[in-house]
């Protein structure tokens, strides 16, 4: 299959649009198609990336957060996932985990290569799993950061072969919440205008009760950054972080931030997560 190559970032709107329309009966059941997309060459966009820093708590510096790259892949992410022959439904799909690794700091004057694929179907008791992979490249071809989405796709179907047994959950005993986040109304709208992901289930309570929301959410990308900002004076030049999203925040919202220096959750009032991850050096 032709890969999708793009001169620019391509608009995510257009493609969620396209993605929902498009896969209205998709039930999986058929391979991941096998491409990928492509910007062979990208400049940072210096506004955009400091608007980000401050809605999501990040100090301005000459280093990019790990975050904003995979930021930089999502237009990517969605032009695959958008396509005709994608064999799960856009509208279905729910953000369950994220890995990514910053193999080496990444300057804000950095023209940069984004690659993203798919790959990894397989069934999960609500549907099918699968992931999207990405990697950042600089000058030369070194790999910067690679990160992989896990989606699912409710009440779908992966491609053959059995439901494979899941993990027991792991349970990390976290000391108090260090810092309490208070999340307003409109947070949702302003991650979308610096991120590009306007999913209408972050934006107003109207376009989030179509989709069974009594409230917006935040994207749950925007609690991994806030993560990403709280740990910021700690972080290693390399490292890797493994989040799960375990449950919606809806908007106006409160959360408590928790982390014992590697493993940290995000939490509400009676301690059970909205995130739970960690992080190790690379």
């Amino acid at each position: 299959m032709a890969d999708l190559v793009f001169s620019e970032l391509p608009a995510i709107a257009p493609l969620l649009v396209k993605g929902v329309a498009g896969g209205i009966g998709a039930k999986g059941g058929r391979p991941l198609p096998e491409r990928s997309a492509i910007v062979a060459s990208h400049k940072q966009d210096l506004a955009r990336l400091a608007a980000y820093n401050r809605v999501c708590g990040f100090t301005l510096r000459d280093q990019v957060p790990a975050t904003w790259l995979h930021v930089l892949t999502f237009p990517l992410q969605t032009a695959l996932l958008a396509a005709k022959d994608f064999p799960y439904a856009l509208a279905g799909l729910v953000h369950a985990s994220n890995s990514m690794t910053l193999h080496r700091p990444v300057g804000v004057g950095e023209e940069l290569a984004l690659i993203v694929r798919t790959g990894n179907a397989r069934a999960h008791r609500k549907g099918a799993l699968f992931d999207v992979i990405g990697e950042v490249r600089c000058k030369g071809g070194q790999v910067a950061w690679s990160g992989t989405s896990t989606y699912l796709a409710l009440g779908a179907k992966a491609p053959a072969g059995e439901q494979p047994a899941e993990p027991a959950a792991s349970v990390v005993e976290l000391p108090a919440p260090s810092q309490q986040w208070r999340l307003p109304g409109d947070l949702g709208r302003q991650y979308a205008a610096v991120s590009g992901d306007v999913n209408p289930i972050h934006l107003n309570a109207l376009t989030a009760r179509v989709f069974g929301f009594k409230r917006p959410i935040i994207h749950g990308m925007w609690t991994h950054a806030r993560v990403i900002a709280a740990l910021e004076p700690r972080l290693p030049d390399a490292y890797t972080v493994d989040v799960e999203f375990k449950r919606p925040i809806l908007l106006p919202g409160k959360a408590g931030f928790a982390t014992d220096g590697s493993s940290f959750a995000v939490t509400n009032r009676d301690g059970k997560p909205y995130l739970t991850g960690s992080i190790t050096p690379a």
